[in-house]
């Protein structure tokens, strides 16, 4: 048995297990096989994903390896970006409030702002149907056909894929109904997330979400920033949306258009310790 240091955060309900290298390499198994046992909810810690903070990269200030709890890896989490930026500051590991990160879905620059709240530069929107990827001519408002109903849905990557559907039903009982369907649909070759949303103003939606490898969540912050980006492509939000989530708010900004879609998304929102300890494994 080997005994290993964990840190237990949450974005918005949305949690982890963050592992220092160290750490990690103390178990001699694979981050997919960590993640797996560790985010086991019955018999192990229990949270939404593994986080392995990576010190030894070039490109970047840190890197990071991030895997669902199901085993497979995540390009991209918005909520776990804000943790582990969070963790690696307060811990020293990063010197400065602002930093980047090499992820799987690039460069990705956040921020520790005065109040806590963590900002980050989710950079720009994927809106090219090959590249989110999802096997339509047009990313925005295909349909979508499942068993008994078709939906009208939106595609949009943060580096993870999205599929985004606006309603004036119950987003939950949609996205608990739904969401496994549409995730391993035959139209998104590598599956999806899936949000369900509820626009309430030009400055406000509802979601509830599906996330891929995950089932339903208490909040995604690419998920948040795809559907504010889908939002203002349909003309239905202005530059700045705050998203309700079941676990709590964040806030998206971008400044694109239809017309012109070349602008970084950012995305701001509290993360938190729940605790640390340690496991034998």
């Amino acid at each position: 048995m080997t005994k290993i240091k964990f840190t237990k955060m949450q974005g918005l309900g949305n949690d982890f297990i963050i592992l220092d290298y160290e750490e990690y390499k103390k178990t001699g198994r694979t981050p997919s096989e960590l993640a797996l046992l560790l985010c086991n909810r019955h018999f192990s810690i229990g949270a939404d994903g593994l986080i392995i903070i990576y010190p030894d990269v070039d490109c970047a200030d840190i890197g990071w390896i991030f895997y669902n709890s199901d085993g497979s890896i995540a390009q991209m989490c918005g909520n776990g970006i804000r943790c582990f930026a969070k963790y690696v500051y307060d811990k020293g590991i990063i010197n400065k409030k602002e930093f980047s990160v090499d992820t799987k879905a690039g460069i990705i620059i956040p921020k520790i702002l005065d109040d806590g709240r963590v900002k980050v530069n989710m950079s720009k929107p994927i809106l090219d149907p090959k590249k989110i990827p999802v096997n339509v001519e047009n990313n925005l408002n295909f349909e979508i056909s499942l068993n008994d109903r078709t939906f009208v849905a939106n595609a949009v990557s943060m580096g993870n894929p999205h599929c985004i559907i606006k309603t004036e039903e119950d987003t939950k009982e949609l996205a608990l109904k739904y969401g496994r369907e549409i995730e391993t649909h035959k139209i998104f070759p590598e599956k999806t997330n899936v949000e369900f949303i509820k626009v309430l103003s030009r400055n406000e939606i509802n979601l509830d979400v599906w996330e891929r490898g995950c089932a339903i969540t208490l909040a995604c912050g690419t998920g948040a920033c795809a559907s504010v980006v889908a939002c203002i492509l349909n003309g239905l939000c202005d530059k700045e949306v705050k998203v309700n989530l079941p676990g709590g708010q964040l806030v998206i900004e971008w400044e694109g258009s239809l017309s012109d879609t070349n602008y970084d998304v950012f995305m701001s929102g509290r993360a938190d310790y729940s605790f640390e300890g340690e496991i034998e494994i």
